[in-house]
C-alpha cells in the first residue's frame, strides 16, 4: 500500500475496525491506555471548553477526554465510518453521547468555521494523513485565538537497543499476530510499522507544528521515546 494514500486508509480501516481496539490493547500490553491518560493531563482544564478529535477512530482518546478533561462538548471526524460506529457505541455506553456528535470527513479539510474550537487532539492519526502539514493548518484555523493543538503519535526512538527491540516487534512480530487476530488483514499489519518508521518525530515535527502558525511548542517523549506528545498555542 502506498503510505497514507486517503482512499486506501479510509478502505484499510474500514477492514479491522472490527478487531483494532482488542490489537490495540493486545499489542501494546495495554500500555496504550496510560499513554492517552497521560496526553489529556497536558492540557489546561476547561469546564466550558468545545473540543475537536480529529482522525478520532473508535473514540478511545474521546472518551478519555470526556472524563478527564471536563469538557463541555465533543467534536469527532474521521474518513472510517465504520471506526466511528464502533466509538458511538462505546460512546454511548459511557453515558457521553449527549456531550459528543462524530462526523466522517476529510480531516485535511476540515468543515468548521475558523477560531470554532477551544482545543485541537489527534491521537495515533497524523501519521496516517496523506498531507500531513496540511492537515496541521486546518487545526490552526479552526482553533480559537489561545487555543492549544494536542498530538498524541508513535515514534521513533533515539534509544538504538529500544529502537531495534521495538522494530523488531513492530514489524515483524505484531504484522504475524495481526494477521492471525484480524482474519488475515496482510496489508494493514505491514503498513502500520511502515507508518511510523517513516514518519518524522520530535524536533522535525515540531517544527512542522511552528509552520502552521502554532507558537510555544513542545514535545515530551514518553516509554523511551516511542510515543511522543506534542503541545501548540494558536497565537
Amino acid at each position: 500500500m502506498e503510505l497514507r494514500e486517503k482512499s486506501k486508509v479510509e478502505q484499510m480501516f474500514n477492514t479491522i475496525a472490527w478487531r483494532y481496539d482488542f490489537l490495540n490493547h493486545f499489542l501494546s500490553l495495554g500500555i496504550d491506555v496510560w499513554w492517552r491518560k497521560r496526553a489529556v493531563t497536558r492540557l489546561p482544564e476547561n469546564g466550558n471548553g468545545n473540543l475537536l478529535d480529529v482522525a478520532v477512530g473508535t473514540a478511545d482518546f474521546t472518551i478519555s477526554l470526556l472524563k478527564n478533561a471536563r469538557a463541555a462538548r465533543i467534536t469527532g471526524i474521521d474518513i472510517s465510518d465504520e471506526m466511528m460506529t464502533i466509538g458511538r457505541a462505546k460512546i454511548a455506553r459511557a453515558g457521553f453521547a449527549d456531550k459528543t456528535e462524530l462526523f466522517n470527513g476529510d480531516c485535511e479539510a476540515l468543515p468548521f468555521a475558523g477560531r470554532t474550537f477551544d482545543t485541537v487532539t489527534v491521537s495515533f492519526g497524523i501519521r496516517n494523513f496523506q498531507h500531513p502539514r496540511k492537515a496541521l493548518s486546518e487545526m490552526h484555523r479552526v482553533l480559537k485565538g489561545g487555543g492549544q493543538l494536542l498530538v498524541l503519535e508513535l515514534s521513533r526512538s533515539k534509544n538504538r537497543v529500544v529502537r531495534w527491540l521495538f522494530e523488531l516487534y513492530f514489524c515483524y512480530i505484531l504484522p504475524l499476530i495481526g494477521r492471525l487476530i484480524s482474519r488475515g488483514s496482510k496489508g494493514a499489519y505491514s503498513y502500520l510499522p511502515e507508518s511510523v518508521r517513516t514518519f518524522v518525530g520530535g524536533e522535525e515535527f515540531a517544527g512542522w507544528m511552528t509552520d502552521a502558525g502554532f507558537d510555544q511548542v513542545e514535545y515530551r517523549p514518553m516509554t523511551f521515546g516511542i510515543v511522543t506528545i506534542y503541545i501548540g498555542t494558536k497565537k
